[in-house]
């Protein structure tokens, strides 16, 4: 049993390493950063900044939260809210790909992990 958690747990190591090094996802902000550019709402203009900032650091549930108080935010133009809802499926999708990715991994760790104990 210590054989099997030991080479889980070294299967789910390399899984996380893996995962801090994989491919960049992108996130295109140009259309939030046009929109929001002449903003006369500086609350919501701080808020896109923060959105994008969290975007380009890969800060996934940052830029979610950013994204969503910004939707919520009822003195938006149509161009901010057609922006903001392009950004936050943008993001839904990075975060829905990166897990089905981890799962993938783990799932095939743990093959390997199955196939070196029954051997």
């Amino acid at each position: 049993m210590k054989t099997v958690m030991t080479i889980f747990g070294i299967g789910l190591l390399a899984l996380c390493l893996g995962a801090g090094c994989s491919k960049k996802q992108e996130v295109n902000t140009a259309k939030l950063e046009t929109s929001f550019s002449s903003s006369s709402e500086p609350v919501a203009r701080s808020e896109a900044d923060k959105a994008i900032t969290a975007v380009k650091r890969q800060d996934w549930p940052a830029a979610t939260a950013s994204l969503q108080r910004l939707a919520a935010n009822a003195k938006l133009t149509e161009e901010q809210k057609n922006a903001v809802k392009d950004a936050l499926d943008q993001v839904g999708k990075v975060i829905k790909d990166t897990a089905n990715k981890a799962v993938e991994e783990a799932n095939k760790a743990l093959g390997d992990a199955q196939k070196t104990i029954g051997k």
